[in-house]
């Protein structure tokens, strides 16, 4: 008997919507990823002064995550309007294009251009992809298939980081976009959603952005819903791919790589994407588990800024707890796409992670700012301490929806 119900469960959360989505959310993470890792190499090959460097990275980041946060409001009414598998489709070849085009590039304005285009093309990939696994599991799996993707996704940082070693830049976006490619080919056998067929002809509204918006408690449901991944992306936007330059003013021993040190965040993330998913169905709760690994984070933040004059090989450590600690990437993706009704959820489940990496400009942004008054250091704990503040007290205040069925629709 346990042995057909491990047969099961297997089939389950190896499915080809996982697989897929996983893939795609791999490809996605090789992408967003390797302009942090190859950021000073070319921007010095198209002519970027040093002392501009991380000002132009910053701007090219912003413009990457303007390009995400458009997608994910595109894309995601889209997979509520045509349905789950089209985006899919349609996200991956635009993402391939532009950074077949990356490759190309020979000015800042034209990295500008195609990072923003790139991003509006990534954005469709882990929403369309979670909501399909969500609607294709039984509930007691939907845990599992997400931790699925989430933990083949993000070890694509690992790869673009190998691959920005081994090649030049210009190769590493290439290979991305031939990855992209060849998983346009893979797709072909993926069905639609059982819960979005039975309401795809029907007259009930799908892809109604405006529905988050004209009722009170679902907008504050949406906000809190997003706001419980500030710290993920503060921990990645600013500790991380800014990590040569804080280890400098930290009096890092030895020359900090953003690269290795993104490298060792995204091997962190790989565990803590596993381990949050696992403890969600374990503990039956994905609430419990939020607010256990914000705990983690706000240990590992205020961590990082005590590592004064450490070794390089420490600091790379560290940023790898800092990556388990913001390991619960599956576990609110999860929470955000299982608060809403099946005519809106693509929207949901798409808007929710590229709006938290669009949140990266206003935290930029304002550790730009501060940084210009307190210093480096003194900045990067601030922006913080706001970001883990709001997020304790978004996940307080959201509903636990492990156990909810999803099979309902918003009026």
């Amino acid at each position: 008997m346990k042995d057909r119900e491990g047969v099961r469960l297997s089939r389950g959360i190896l499915s080809v919507p996982v697989i897929v989505a996983a893939l795609g959310y791999f490809v996605d993470i090789y992408d967003l990823i390797l302009f942090g890792i190859v950021r000073v190499q070319s921007l010095k090959t198209i002519g970027v002064q040093s002392a501009d460097i991380l000002n132009t990275g910053i701007f090219l980041l912003n413009m990457q995550m303007a390009g995400m946060l458009l997608g994910g409001f595109l894309w995601g009414v889209l997979g509520d309007k045509k349905g789950r598998v089209r985006i899919l489709f349609g996200s991956i070849f635009l993402y391939s294009v532009a950074n077949i085009a990356n490759g190309f590039v020979d000015s800042v304005g034209g990295y500008a251009l195609w990072r923003f285009i790139a991003g509006i093309g990534l954005a469709g990939e882990l929403g369309a992809g979670v909501t399909l696994v969500l609607e294709n599991l039984p509930r007691q799996l939907r845990g599992y298939g997400t931790m699925i993707v989430a933990t083949v996704g993000v070890s694509g940082a690992i790869l673009a980081n190998y691959v920005a070693k081994i090649f030049d830049w210009r190769m590493a976006y290439l290979i991305g976009g031939a990855l992209g490619m060849a998983l346009l080919v893979m797709r072909l056998g993926v069905y639609e959603s059982g819960m979005y067929k039975q309401i795809e002809s029907s007259n009930i509204s799908k892809g109604n952005i405006l529905m988050l918006f004209t009722n009170k408690q679902r907008f504050f449901k949406y906000i809190k819903a997003i706001l419980i991944g500030l710290p993920i992306w503060f921990c990645v936007g600013i500790l991380i791919i800014l990590s040569p330059e804080f280890a400098k003013a930290m009096n890092v021993a030895g020359a900090v790589s953003a690269g290795e040190a993104v490298m060792s965040c995204y091997m962190g993330l790989v565990l803590g994407d596993f381990a949050s998913g696992a403890l969600s169905q374990y503990l039956r709760s994905r609430k419990k588990v939020v607010m256990l690994f914000l705990g983690l984070s706000t240990v590992a933040v205020a961590g990082y800024f005590m590592l004064g004059r450490v070794s390089f090989s420490t600091f790379y450590t560290f940023c790898g707890f800092i990556g388990f600690a913001v390991g619960y990437w599956a576990v609110f993706i999860t929470t955000a796409a299982e608060q809403f009704g099946t005519n809106i959820r693509a929207t949901v489940a798409s808007t929710v992670p590229n709006v938290i990496r669009g949140m990266v400009i206003p935290i930029t942004a304002a550790f730009q700012f501060a940084k210009q008054y307190i210093g480096i250091l003194n900045a990067g704990a601030v922006v913080g301490i706001l970001c883990l503040s709001v997020a304790f007290y978004a996940n307080y205040h959201l509903d636990e929806t492990f156990d909810k069925d999803l099979d309902y629709v918003e009026r």
